[in-house]
């Protein structure tokens, strides 16, 4: 199924995705999983999934209806989320209705600014791009690079802004107040529905969880440490 622009933005406005990724070494592993996983979210009321690679990507468009935010995780330091535009393609050639790729001022591995990525997917393939931001300079550069839309992703790991406990309730509220558009989505260490009200609150348009209901390890070892605190 194809998406407007508009018609996935009514869809994602004041709900939930849900991003749904394991890595390799990890039991689940398997496109098949994740397809399993974001059917099983989408039962429970997710408008939209956010998947990690290309298999995982067709898996799971050929397992839901709805919005599919994709990328292609290369790398372990730097610009690894969707690094280049190669990889941009790709993740749209997979299915994904919008290619979320780092939206950092950073370099990027094939020299291409953030602008001329953007500029390419949009005419060269029917996907919407997001923009994985980590500071407000983030957030403006992206807008103004015709993003569709802005996330608070890389907040606390780009660099540019401390790492915050929990959701960076505090760059939402300045993206807020100084980028009116494009659609502003909140995500990182979102863990509790008070989480996910409190960025609303700030001023975000979507909010995408995904640890906090999509990795078993993760959330059993919360448990795990409650247990084991006096």
């Amino acid at each position: 199924m194809m998406f407007t622009k508009q018609e996935i933005c009514d869809a994602i406005r004041g709900r939930l995705i849900v991003s749904a990724q394991a890595y390799p070494g990890e039991p689940m592993r398997d496109p098949r999983t994740t397809a399993q996983v974001a059917a099983s979210v989408v039962r429970g009321g997710a408008a939209a999934l956010r998947v990690q690679g290309l298999a995982d990507i067709e898996a799971t468009r050929s397992a839901v209806e709805t919005p599919v935010i994709g990328l292609w995780k290369d790398g372990t330091s730097g610009v690894v989320i969707t690094p280049t535009y190669q990889h941009a393609h790709a993740v749209a050639l997979a299915g994904a209705h919008v290619v979320a790729l780092d939206g950092t001022r950073r370099p990027r591995p094939d020299g291409l600014s953030l602008a001329q990525t953007v500029a390419r997917l949009h005419e060269e393939t029917n996907a919407l791009v997001m923009a994985d931001c980590g500071s407000l300079d983030d957030a403006l550069d992206a807008a103004e690079s015709g993003a569709d839309f802005i996330s608070t992703t890389l907040a606390g790991y780009s660099g540019e802004r401390p790492k915050t406990p929990g959701p960076d309730i505090e760059l939402l509220r300045e993206i807020r107040q100084a980028v009116l558009s494009p659609m502003l989505v909140a995500e990182g260490r979102i863990h509790t529905p008070s989480d996910v009200s409190a960025v609303l609150s700030a001023g975000a348009e979507a909010v995408v969880v995904g640890t906090a209901i999509t990795h078993p390890a993760t959330i059993t070892s919360w448990f795990v440490d409650a247990c084991e605190t006096p």
